[in-house]
């Protein structure tokens, strides 16, 4: 052992040790379970999950407007169908005898920034409308925005839906949030800019450009404080009980190695025609 090696074992005390993973989120001991200070017990029989998502990740427990309104956004995005690549993947994953765990990992890993992605870049951007409004009023920070967003060719994130002409999960999710604007929950401010995102989005079309289920848990999400990085963990968070149930679903049809396209599809060839090696 190098002299250098032995200093530092030397100079390194139990404390650092026991420092090196310090958190303020749990507390173990042997017969003890503390949450963020409240022991486990306590919480079991009176907090409920959708609590106790908000006491871990923000140190608190809610109000019950607070909880019902994060329970209501967690519910909206728990599944999409087969047709969403994180429930494909999970299922033909399920299909090849990974488990249960390897199955929901394959789908959790595909919710990136393009899958999975734009209710983390919607709330971001409210963030920062918000913050210009202040200056430039609501209509005119989300002028200057959109009119970015055409110069880029990029589409709004949390606007418009590729399968659902209006998404059947905007209305019941923003009257939720109105209900707790109207009771003084929440304040409202990014309603009000993503109203007016959907608002000028319309403008000259003969079809709206709706929010969509990530623009609406977007609102949700920032409407209860939540930092736009947790609006996709909280995604992750929902879509995994869908993915689950696919998964768990796929695992008993008893079917293996289940591939994108039923036996006897291939998929379209575009390559070179049939064609020898040279003889050498």
């Amino acid at each position: 052992m190098t002299s250098a090696r032995e200093e530092a074992i030397r100079t390194t005390s139990v404390r650092d040790v026991t420092d090196w993973w310090s958190t303020a989120v749990s507390d173990i001991e042997p017969g003890i379970i503390r949450l963020r200070g409240y022991p486990v017990e306590e919480l079991i029989p009176n907090a409920g999950f959708t609590e106790t998502i908000w006491l871990m990740l923000r140190g608190e427990l809610p109000g019950k407007a607070q909880a019902a309104l994060l329970e209501k956004a967690l519910v909206a995005a728990v599944d999409h169908g087969p047709q969403a690549p994180s429930i494909a993947a999970a299922r033909m994953a399920a299909t090849c005898g990974v488990g249960l765990h390897g199955a929901m990992s394959t789908g959790v890993g595909l919710l990136g920034d393009v899958h999975g992605g734009a209710g983390q870049q919607c709330l971001a951007l409210l963030d920062q409308l918000r913050e210009v409004s202040e200056k430039d009023g609501v209509e005119t920070a989300v002028s200057k925005a959109l009119a970015e967003f055409r110069e880029r060719r990029q589409h709004v994130p949390g606007f418009g839906h590729r399968f659902h002409p209006r998404d059947p999960r905007r209305d019941p999710l923003l009257r939720a949030v109105a209900e707790q604007v109207a009771a003084g929950v929440v304040e409202g401010r990014h309603l009000s800019i993503a109203q007016e995102i959907e608002r000028q989005l319309a403008a000259g079309r003969s079809r709206p450009v709706p929010m969509n289920i990530d623009g609406a848990t977007a609102v949700v999400y920032a409407e209860l404080g939540f930092p736009a990085e947790l609006a996709r963990g909280l995604f992750i968070l929902s879509r995994s009980v869908g993915i689950l149930a696919h998964a768990w679903e796929e695992t008993r049809s008893g079917r293996r190695i289940k591939g994108p396209l039923p036996p006897p599809l291939l998929p379209t060839y575009v390559g070179a025609a049939e064609r020898r090696v040279a003889r050498s």
